[in-house]
């Protein structure tokens, strides 16, 4: 049952998980000629449009703000609709977050999965492993507790129980956001042993179906991160990561700044996520200035139509797995969880914040109908945060009224949680 794999393709391997990713390509998008156009209420210019948005501008100057650092972009699916400071590069905290989700999209697809390989040294005798246990991850930024649980569980039922060697990790290796692969690899140790579980850990293992049996693996030695690939290693198990677009879902609702991070690395860093961003929107690279994944850092900047234009991107890469961008970012009244948890934003629409001491954006879509969409971008500057988003949220309700909206009968679909730990993604060689 057991492959044993060759140690120079394995060092192979080991080596190429650690080097510099490919550049990716743009894909498709579908062709201009192609678009379905509609006839929105604002294919022409609408008064009332410019009157919301200068009102909105007008309440910010009232309190002392510069409309100058006040970006709003407005736009059909196909046409600008309004624009202030809409092309200007302004510093967008985690709406950069958006151009990490489009070249992760871009890279790997929607359905793609996160593969780590089990391989051991040596030999298993009666449960126990007289040799090394080795972890070989691909980048998977959503490996967490519960899905060390059921790799453990998988573990068990092919008869490991004690491991007399180390614990060999590979660079691309995470575990509960961690980066540093040694440190996750002494999570994963922690976490196949419920004798060196915390009380944080006994809870959470409460909240898994309760027939979950608790893993038992002992793992006597060290975690280690070898240079090399062991030789004469035999391939054990894989386990399958949760689908991208699940995972970015997870990422966009509750902006995890180290998951995002950890894509970007893995897509080759803050400028290649960047390029490919431009590159596949048409938009001008100056428009697109990261320096991050995460979007800590005044030096990320985005422009307003550079958010709305990379959200298109999204839902366009979407479209051929029935998805689209309300089923990677929040929902309001959907999603009532992370970062749109009191949040006054109508009900129905997806969007992306992004906050740092001195910035707050949204960026989003507001559904018309099934066929009708409103792309809209707003990146204020200042301090006063709180203040920004109770304007921003009253900007949309406007929008909302001015259609007479009611978008909650739009959802891309039902709210659906997604399964931590799932058995089923643990696969037999």
């Amino acid at each position: 049952m057991l492959d044993v794999i060759g140690s120079s393709l394995f060092s192979l391997l080991w080596k190429m998980l650690g080097s510099t990713p490919e550049k990716i390509e743009p894909l498709e998008l579908g062709a201009w000629q192609d678009a379905v156009i509609f006839n929105l209420p604002t294919t022409e210019a609408d008064p009332m449009l410019e009157k919301i948005v200068q009102d909105y501008l007008q309440t910010l100057k009232q309190e002392g703000l510069d409309s100058d650092r006040q970006g709003v972009w407005l736009q059909s699916d196909w046409q600008k609709l309004v624009s202030h400071q809409g092309t200007d590069p302004l510093s967008a905290a985690s709406l950069t977050k958006i151009a990490t989700t489009l070249a992760a999209l871009g890279k790997w697809g929607a359905d793609h999965q996160f593969v780590t390989k089990i391989f051991y040294t040596g030999e298993i005798n009666e449960g126990i492993l007289e040799g090394d246990l080795i972890v070989f991850g691909e980048g998977d930024p959503f490996f967490v507790w519960e899905e060390a649980f059921t790799l453990g569980n998988a573990l068990n039922q092919l008869g490991l129980r004690q491991v007399k060697g180390n614990l060999l990790i590979n660079h691309q290796f995470y575990m509960n956001y961690e980066s540093d692969s040694l440190k996750a690899g002494k999570l994963l140790k922690q976490a196949l042993d419920p004798k060196l579980w915390s009380s944080p850990v006994k809870e959470l293992f409460k909240s898994l179906p309760i027939t979950t049996p608790r893993p038992q693996l002992v793992i006597t030695g060290e975690v280690k991160l070898p240079k090399y690939a062991p030789t004469k290693s035999q391939l054990l198990l894989i386990h399958n990561s949760l689908t991208l677009s699940d995972i970015l879902k997870q990422m966009n609702i509750y902006s995890n700044n180290k998951m995002s991070q950890m894509l970007t690395d893995e897509i080759g860093g803050a400028k290649e996520v960047a390029r490919y961003a431009a590159t596949v929107t048409g938009i001008a690279p100056a428009e697109i200035q990261l320096i991050n994944g995460s979007g800590l850092g005044v030096e990320n900047r985005v422009s307003p139509r550079a958010a709305s234009q990379m959200l298109i991107a999204i839902n366009n890469l979407l479209k051929p797995h029935k998805l689209d961008v309300m089923d990677l970012f929040p929902v309001a009244g959907r999603d009532n969880v992370g970062t749109v948890e009191d949040r006054a934003i109508p009900a129905g629409t997806a969007v992306k914040t992004g906050t740092l001491n001195q910035v707050s954006a949204l960026a989003g879509v507001i559904r018309l109908d099934q066929e009708r969409r409103i792309w809209f971008s707003l990146i204020n500057y200042g301090w006063q945060i709180e203040y920004f988003r109770k304007q921003q949220d009253l900007f949309l309700q406007s929008l909302a009224e001015h259609w007479q909206l009611a978008p909650q009968d739009f959802y891309a679909q039902e709210n659906t949680e997604i399964y931590l730990g799932d058995p089923e993604r643990n696969l037999l060689p």
